[in-house]
This record gives C-alpha cells, sequence and structure tokens, in this order.
C-alpha cells in the first residue's frame, strides 16, 4: 500500500503512479462546526469539535465510478484513514456513499438504512442507554451497513441486511475476516466488529479508546 503524503496545508498528494484517488484533511470551520452543535455533537461529548477532521477523499461506487465523500474522524486517525481508503480505492472496494451523519440528522438507523459509510457520531452504544459509542470519539468507522449487518440475536441492524447475514456468500461490498479491506483496517490500527462474539458487527472497525 502506497503511504499517503500530507503536506503543511492538509492536502494529501496522489500517489506517484496517478491513479485518480485524492484525499484532503481539514479542520471543522466554525460555521461547520456549528452546524453540528446540537446534531452529531452536543455538550458533554468526549472529545471537542476542534479535535475533528474533515476527510475528503475519493471511492469507487457501486456504479463503477468515481465519487467524492467526506468521512468526519478525530485528528489521531485521519491520516491512517487517508491511506485505508487509498487501499479500497486501489482495489475499487464497491461503497454506496461517504456522508457525515448531520446528513441523516445524526440518525444512525437513518444513516445505516441508507447504506452510508460514517465515522463520527457523538451517541450511546448500539442497543445502550448510556456509555458513549467510539463512533463519539471519532474513531469508528462504518463501511456499507446494508452489506455488512449488525447482527445480535435476532436483531439485524439495518432490518435489510438480513439479506446478507450468509457471510458465506461473498457479494459486492461485503467484508470478511483476511480480505483487503479487513488488511487495510488492521494494518493501520483499527478492530473489527464481525471478529467480535457476544454479537458481529460487520460494518464496524474502530481504534480502541
Amino acid at each position: 500500500m502506497t503511504g499517503a503524503v500530507v503536506g503543511a496545508t492538509g492536502v494529501v498528494a496522489p500517489a506517484a503512479t496517478d491513479d485518480g484517488y485524492r484525499a484532503s484533511i481539514k479542520t471543522i470551520g466554525r460555521a461547520e462546526a456549528g452546524a453540528m452543535t446540537g446534531v452529531s455533537w452536543r455538550e458533554g461529548c468526549p472529545v471537542r469539535i476542534a479535535d475533528l477532521r474533515r476527510v475528503e477523499l475519493t471511492y469507487w461506487g457501486f456504479d463503477n465510478t468515481r465519487h467524492r465523500g467526506d468521512l468526519i474522524v478525530h485528528e489521531d486517525v485521519a491520516a491512517g484513514v487517508v491511506n485505508i481508503f487509498r487501499e479500497l480505492y486501489a482495489i475499487r472496494f464497491p461503497i454506496r456513499t461517504i456522508l457525515p451523519v448531520d446528513r441523516f440528522n445524526a440518525d444512525d438507523n437513518a444513516s445505516m438504512a441508507a447504506d452510508n459509510t460514517s465515522a463520527f457520531n457523538c451517541r450511546p452504544k448500539t442497543g445502550a442507554t448510556k456509555g458513549f459509542s467510539v463512533h463519539s470519539y471519532g474513531k469508528a468507522i462504518d463501511i456499507n451497513p446494508l452489506e455488512n449487518p449488525y447482527i445480535k440475536g435476532t436483531v439485524v441492524q439495518p432490518p435489510a441486511g438480513k439479506t446478507f447475514t450468509n457471510r458465506a456468500n461473498t457479494r459486492p461490498g461485503m467484508i470478511k475476516r483476511g480480505d483487503r479491506v479487513w488488511r487495510a483496517f488492521t494494518t493501520n490500527g483499527f478492530t473489527w466488529g464481525g471478529e467480535w462474539t457476544s454479537l458481529k458487527d460487520y460494518q464496524h472497525f474502530e481504534v480502541p479508546v
């Protein structure tokens, strides 16, 4: 995997052989911070908005064309995220959309139902009423939630993800242990929810906090 080079401006240089991948790391501006407040971020969240970064990047869609997406992540993982998505781009791994959860009014269920890939969202752990999710730190990313659902007992989220609960049949956009998506994340310090024992969260990668 070719490492990304982050300059002083936060713009990430393309690979020596230009494959069309572009990425940049930007601070959250005042207007954007104001729009996030009361939606994906609120007083009492375990990170400041100043600790977050917007990563704008290129990805391949299910329509086999290039798209631009935005991920809000913690500054500590931003450069790693650029490298991860460079690898996903290189293997033409299809992604439905990459939009901040604010576009869904920070409703995780709505974001998952839209098969949206997202990161930061200050919210409780899934299935709990207290205790912050790692998403609240900007150190977790959910990839293609429909193709990679959350499964706990008979609960499947998003519900339409039931079509993809049989993980033996690999289809576009799915993640499996040992594949190049899994390797891209795990070699950059992330762990995978698909390897949990009490439940399976196939969409979920996180850097433990």
